[in-house]
């Protein structure tokens, strides 16, 4: 019997196989969105995904503004953040920072579903969220993929 065919690979910095891929946001609700953009950042549709390991995909994520909201999270949504002052919580609802910055409501849905950790800070940096549908990021010649289509 042949042992070596049993081993598990472990993937590593090295060995890792990162692609570039394009998702569109238009008509996309956030969080199923988000969800399917955190499992494309940390790797986990990969055969040799490795926990410790940034194996994930670099993403880029195009017409933000498109988004869609259910319900009433438009309005009752909040997200808060504090000052670091005594009394400095502060709090925005969904359309605040809609109407801020569209990029930063799929950035804060997605950076809450990665690991709170070094490794999360570092899947992070591969997500590219942009308002509009042109991106810089043309010269990696990013592989789109319609989020209606996979499961």
């Amino acid at each position: 019997m042949d042992t070596l065919s049993y081993k598990t690979i472990s993937a590593n910095k090295a060995t890792v196989n990162k692609e570039w891929v394009l998702i569109d946001a238009e008509g996309q609700t956030l969080g199923r969105l988000a969800s399917r953009v955190a499992i494309l950042l940390r790797g986990k549709h990969k055969p040799s995904f490795t926990p410790h390991v940034d194996c994930g995909d670099n993403v880029i994520v195009i017409n933000a503004e498109k988004i869609n909201l259910t319900g009433k999270k438009w309005t009752d949504k909040s997200y808060v953040r504090h000052t670091g002052y005594p009394g400095g919580q502060r709090t925005l609802t969904a359309t605040e920072l809609f109407g801020k910055d569209p990029a930063r409501l799929v950035e804060k849905s997605v950076k809450g579903m990665l690991p709170k950790n070094k490794l999360g800070a570092a899947i992070f940096r591969n997500l590219n969220v942009v308002v509009g549908s042109k991106h810089a990021h043309e010269a990696q010649k990013p592989r789109t993929i319609n989020l209606n289509e996979v499961n």
